[in-house]
Order: structure tokens, then C-alpha cells, then sequence
């Protein structure tokens, strides 16, 4: 079964986050106990409408965070520690199976340097994405941006009735 976090993280002066929408995190997502786990990952985003991704070895070890777009992570193969939110945030240990849905302006970036890691990431429809770093001009602009990003139709992993969905959609 599934285990399903969700966490609010609000605006740290820097990292814009997103005060209402929750990060989620999805603890044995995925089977990936077969030959093709980044395969198992894009198909079930693709399943739900999310695509438009890549496949690699990269979360980037820096804080960043898109203001244009929400998107979702899936660990296909190895492990990694993901602190979200920006420099005061918490840290997730995530492993192969697990998934991240990461609102418009969380801030996210890895902190290990394990090897083996493959990952997988995918955006809604409409939807791309862009990189911010710490210390952006125009903050204004930004949390405008991250606002005004549309809510998926349908959560990455599991649909219609997912919490990107009910979570999301929750005044």
C-alpha cells in the first residue's frame, strides 16, 4: 500500500514555495521490481495526462524551483535525500518506488551524491517548466507567476481522485 505525505510549505522570504498548495510525496508508488522502472513511471504519468518529462540521474543539488509549472518526480532506481522548501525545509530520504508531486515555487534540490539514481519527471498538460534559483530578482513577478499556474486535471500517479486533485482543489 501506498503511503501518501503531504506537506504545506509557506514562502521563506527567498523561496517563494506555495502557501496553499501541499507538496506530496508518495512512498511505494511504483513496482519497480521490473525491467523497465523509469518505463513503469512515464507510463503512469502518461496514463493521467502528465508528460512533456525526462528521464536521468538529476535533481539538481542546488535550490531551485519552477514558477510556471507543477511537477512530479519518480524515483525509478537507486536513492536520494531531497530537502524541499529551500535552506530551513525538510528532507525527505526517498528511494526507489517513491514519487514527488512538487507544487509551482517549491523549492527543491538533492543532498547526496549517491550513485545508481535514475529519475523520471513530468509536468501537466500546457505546462513546462522553468528553473529559479535562490536570490531571484523580481520576486513580485514570481509569486504572480506561481499563482496564476493552472491546476492539473488529474494527479500524476493516481488520477482523477488523487490528492493533486482533492488536496488541491480543497479551499
Amino acid at each position: 500500500m501506498t503511503e501518501i505525505v503531504h506537506q504545506i510549505l509557506t514562502d521563506d522570504g527567498d523561496i517563494p514555495n506555495n502557501g496553499r498548495l501541499p507538496l506530496i510525496l508518495y512512498k511505494g508508488a511504483v513496482d519497480v521490481a521490473c525491467d523497465d522502472p523509469d518505463g513503469a513511471f512515464e507510463d503512469m504519468f502518461h496514463s493521467h495526462g502528465w508528460g512533456g518529462g525526462w528521464r536521468g540521474g538529476v535533481i539538481f543539488d542546488f535550490h531551485h524551483y519552477h514558477a510556471e509549472a507543477h511537477e512530479v518526480v519518480g524515483i525509478a532506481k537507486g536513492r536520494a535525500r531531497i530537502q524541499f522548501g529551500g535552506p530551513e525545509g525538510p528532507v525527505f530520504d526517498v528511494q526507489a518506488g517513491d514519487a514527488a508531486v512538487i507544487p509551482a515555487g517549491v523549492g527543491h534540490r538533492r543532498l547526496d551524491d549517491a550513485p545508481g539514481l535514475s529519475v523520471v519527471g513530468a509536468y501537466p498538460p500546457g505546462q513546462s517548466p522553468d528553473i529559479k534559483r535562490e536570490h531571484e530578482p523580481q520576486k513580485d513577478a514570481i509569486r504572480a507567476s506561481i499563482k496564476a499556474v493552472a491546476l492539473p486535471a488529474s494527479d500524476p500517479l493516481l488520477g482523477a481522485d488523487g490528492p493533486a486533485v482533492t488536496l488541491w482543489r480543497t479551499p
